[in-house]
Parts: C-alpha cells; sequence; structure tokens
C-alpha cells in the first residue's frame, strides 16, 4: 500500500512561532513527517504541504484546489490532515472521489504538544485505509464517520454521527 499525505494546515501543524513577538501559533512543516519518522510504517508514503492555514482561514477556492489534486493524484489512498473548525466542511465539498479513499483527520493539540491527539488520530486513519473502500470519510477521536452524518458537538468539541 502507498499512501499520500497532505497537509493543509489546522492544529495538527501548529507550533509556536519562531520569533518573540506575539502569542500567535504558525503552520510548521507536515507533523504527519514527524509521526512516521517514529512509527515504523509498513507501508510507502509521501507527504506534500497544499496549505499552511488554519482551518477557519481556509476558503472555497482553496477547496477546489484541494479536489483537484485528490482528482489527478496517482494515489487511490489519501490522508488529509485538516483543521477540526472546518474539516467536515471540506470534505463534503470534497465528496467521493471515483476509485479513492480520502480520509481527514487533524487534532485538538499541536502533534509538538505532549498529550496531543495527532499519533493516535494519524494511526486511526491509516489503520481505515486497510479496510475501507473508495470514499471520503472523517477519522477524529477514534471513530471514522461519513462527513455527510457527522458532526462537530459544540459543547464537547467532539466529532460525532447523528
Amino acid at each position: 500500500m502507498k499512501i499520500l499525505f497532505i497537509q493543509t494546515g489546522g492544529t495538527i501543524d501548529k507550533d509556536y512561532p519562531k520569533t518573540n513577538v506575539g502569542y500567535a501559533f504558525e503552520i510548521d512543516e507536515p507533523a504527519v513527517s514527524r509521526i512516521l519518522e517514529k512509527s515504523f510504517p509498513g507501508f510507502e508514503f509521501e507527504v506534500t504541504s497544499l496549505f499552511k492555514k488554519d482551518s477557519m482561514d481556509m476558503t472555497n477556492d482553496d477547496r477546489k484546489e484541494l479536489k483537484s489534486l485528490l482528482l489527478t493524484t496517482e494515489y487511490s489512498k489519501i490522508v488529509v490532515t485538516h483543521g477540526s473548525d472546518t474539516m467536515i466542511q471540506t470534505a463534503q465539498l470534497i465528496g467521493n472521489v471515483k476509485d479513492k479513499t480520502i480520509l481527514f483527520t487533524g487534532s485538538y493539540r499541536p502533534q509538538r504538544f505532549a498529550e496531543s491527539d495527532a499519533d493516535f488520530n494519524i494511526g486511526v486513519a491509516v489503520g481505515a485505509l486497510n479496510v475501507l473502500t473508495e470514499g471520503t470519510f472523517i477519522a477524529m477521536n477514534g471513530k471514522v464517520m461519513q462527513p455527510e452524518t457527522c458532526y462537530k458537538h459544540p459543547k464537547t468539541g467532539l466529532f460525532e454521527t447523528e
């Protein structure tokens, strides 16, 4: 199995700023590269950075650019790292792509934080690629869900199904 990992940004890739001013985070290099380095993956993979944006800054033009990449890549197994705030919206816009299995995932805490859920969510997404067939899915909180039937709970922040 060969997997393409696409970075779009979001909390999973956030890091403290390299400058001494301000409190804002910045989007760093793809967290998935660091996760896979220590995970002894039994598959081939490529990591590409499409965007380094907070998901609240994603536009429909950005989503169309992502969809164009998904339609044209030779990879059939794909993980997209994305911010959780608009992940569902992006996954719904992408929809099903013929002959491709696409998993969207991210994290609530940056991968660089000791208590991050990033490694777990990437692992769930990769595991799901081994058993799912064609379709676009969300992998968060140990669950794999269809974007049309899930939502981010307004109080807990967890992804749930309707």
